[in-house]
């Protein structure tokens, strides 16, 4: 094999030409002129122009990566709120495929808020009246000051306050409730807040039931199943698959909240409303009961474009929700703004005016 170097030791090239081998180290010469080396380096034109090209992307990574990732605050695996979560992170990962989009599993609307008030996410599910509290500032319901940059994406679905009870405790109405064993959702979570409502609206207070299960809707039907709970009380849409899957495993019975109670909380976000019969194993008859809107929620943080193509992405991919659960079947477009508490965020606003929502 032919040698890579010469015999005076220049490296040989193919050209003809030679080469001078570098030496293992390299040394800067000294200037023998000591003002020589207080002279500034001079950078060529094209050089100092490359150095700003690289100088501008170092500078706009950082924003650039914050706008890749997209969290959809959701709730409880065992809710409405999770499946729908996972089917809207991924027809937003679709719309914005340069986007990382996941969905979190959390307690649900006051988390969730919280969440979003500390830019620890880009779009959550929330009920109405936590939203209402949490743009007011309520202590009481998890938020110890207003906040205030929230911003709103869409109305959807209405989520039903549904409390059901083992047919063997006895529980036929709200009144029998008292000196019973029930699990009212996470503590602070929206299902907690309804549940005090509710309670309240009914002359029932925590210290009336024999035990209070601060649980989720999972935990609260498997101790329901181990008869070491009477009743669970549980805002969600129609046929949260927990509520399903407890009628599956024992006779139930869903209580009724009539009306005139739901009038009593005071709140125009309770509304009054219907399980339809059949909605769950053994539930042969329809039964009132109350609903809260529920929205979807972003924060001023996000871009108008991320918000925008979120938007989008809900509106145009609603069937793939529909899929994941038949709560999204009540999700309408006429109705994305009805009973909004909070300002819109302009890049959704953007959408509504596109398809005429809004003028």
């Amino acid at each position: 094999m032919r040698s890579l170097y010469n015999r005076d030791g220049t490296v040989r090239d193919p050209h003809g030409l030679s080469l001078r081998r570098a030496p293992r180290h390299w040394t800067l010469p000294a200037h023998s002129n000591p003002e020589e080396a207080q002279k500034p380096m001079k950078i060529s034109i094209p050089s100092l122009r490359a150095l700003t090209v690289v100088a501008s992307l170092a500078l706009a990574t950082p924003a650039l990566a914050a706008e890749q990732f997209i969290t959809v605050l959701t709730g409880g695996t065992s809710g409405v709120y999770y499946p729908l979560g996972v089917a809207l992170a991924n027809v937003i990962g679709k719309t914005i495929p340069a986007a990382k989009v996941s969905a979190q599993a959390t307690k649900a609307s006051v988390e969730n808020l919280n969440l979003l008030q500390a830019g620890r996410g880009e779009i959550a599910f929330t009920l109405g009246d936590s939203l209402s509290d949490a743009w007011r500032g309520n202590p009481e319901a998890g938020f110890n000051a207003p906040l205030k940059k929230l911003r709103g994406v869409a109305a959807i679905y209405p989520n039903y306050i549904q409390i059901v009870a083992s047919k063997d405790s006895g529980i036929r109405t709200l009144a029998d409730l008292k000196g019973k064993r029930v699990s009212v959702g996470a503590p602070k979570s929206g299902t907690e807040l309804n549940a005090r409502a509710i309670f309240k609206a009914a002359g029932i207070e925590y210290k009336d039931l024999a035990k209070v299960e601060y649980l989720p809707f999972g935990e609260s039907v498997e101790l329901m199943k181990n008869r070491q709970l009477d009743a669970t009380l549980q805002s969600a849409g129609l046929g949260v698959s927990s509520l399903r899957d407890l009628a599956l495993s024992v006779p139930i019975v869903v209580v009724a909240i009539p009306p005139e109670i739901v009038k009593k909380t005071g709140d125009p976000a309770y509304l009054p409303a219907t399980v339809p019969a059949n909605t769950y194993q053994g539930q042969t008859e329809e039964v009132p009961t109350a609903a809260v809107q529920n929205f979807l929620v972003t924060h001023e943080g996000v871009s108008n474009e991320t918000a925008y193509l979120m938007t989008k992405a809900l509106w145009t991919n609603l069937d793939q929700l529909v899929a994941a659960h038949a709560a999204a079947k009540a999700i309408n477009l006429k109705k994305a703004l009805e009973g909004m508490p909070v300002p819109v965020h302009p890049g959704a606003e953007r959408y509504y005016k596109e398809v005429g929502l809004v003028k």
